[in-house]
């Protein structure tokens, strides 16, 4: 618990930390508006009678919002990098696995908080624009979302714990993030397409969201947001790896 604690201090008091939360829930709401303002009642008279997925649409800031959970999980290990303070760290608490764990812990709690009131808050202003279906499709898309921010901070915290550089684990990171799907759709063999919709992580891990017409995606919920998950956890172990044999 020590070590939980020392974690959490120091990440409460990066001058980052509180921003960036900040700016998770704002811009996962103001986005997800956006969304569900792009269509009417008259499109939508009822979540029955609506053929868009309207949950999907107010989830919609998600995919931006985890650029700024990636960037809280690199400064969770790369500010200590950055300032040579993790000498100091390490000094106090040998144990490398113990401290990479707390970090993880620390991490993960606190952007699970900020995900929670950034999705429920996202739907919520969504059911006061068009209609939108309070049920279990709902809910699993809500927690796998809030799941995605976690695992996406994780991934930072993996590449800066690997890198022990911020600005290229920031790039690695968004270029995982961003650029990879991107290029899955330039590929021309449908077949790669669908391939890489299914494993690379963010296109499978956002068919997490969908609650309509899942018979069209590439892979099925679930499965796909253990696609990101297993990317996240084995770049951990990477990473604690070579955390536990390299010198600080």
């Amino acid at each position: 618990m020590s070590s939980l604690h020392a974690e959490w201090t120091k990440l409460r008091t990066l001058p980052s930390t509180w921003w960036l939360v900040t700016a998770t829930v704002a811009l996962t709401l103001a986005v997800g508006a956006a969304a569900a303002s792009s269509l009417t009642t008259q499109v939508c008279p009822s979540p029955a009678a609506c053929h868009e997925d309207t949950v999907k649409l107010a989830l919609t800031g998600v995919q931006l919002s985890q650029a700024l959970c990636l960037v809280l999980g690199v400064l969770s290990m790369g500010a200590e990098y950055g300032t040579g303070t993790i000498r100091t760290t390490l000094t106090a608490m040998p144990g490398r696995w113990r401290v990479l764990a707390s970090k993880a812990l620390a991490l993960s709690l606190l952007t699970a908080t900020a995900g929670a009131l950034a999705v429920l808050s996202s739907l919520g202003l969504a059911r006061l624009i068009l209609p939108t279906p309070a049920d279990g499709a709902t809910l699993r898309a809500a927690g796998g979302s809030v799941l995605i921010l976690v695992l996406v901070a994780l991934l930072g915290l993996s590449l800066a714990t690997l890198l022990r550089d911020t600005g290229g684990a920031i790039t690695l990171g968004l270029g995982v993030l961003y650029v990879v799907p991107i290029l899955s759709r330039l590929v021309n063999s449908p077949t790669w397409q669908h391939r890489l919709q299914r494993w690379t992580p963010m296109p499978a891990a956002l068919s997490i969201q969908a609650t309509k017409n899942l018979e069209r995606l590439a892979i099925t919920p679930w499965p796909g947001l253990g696609v990101l998950a297993a990317y996240a956890v084995g770049l951990l172990v990477v990473g604690g790896t070579a955390f536990r044999l390299r010198d600080a």
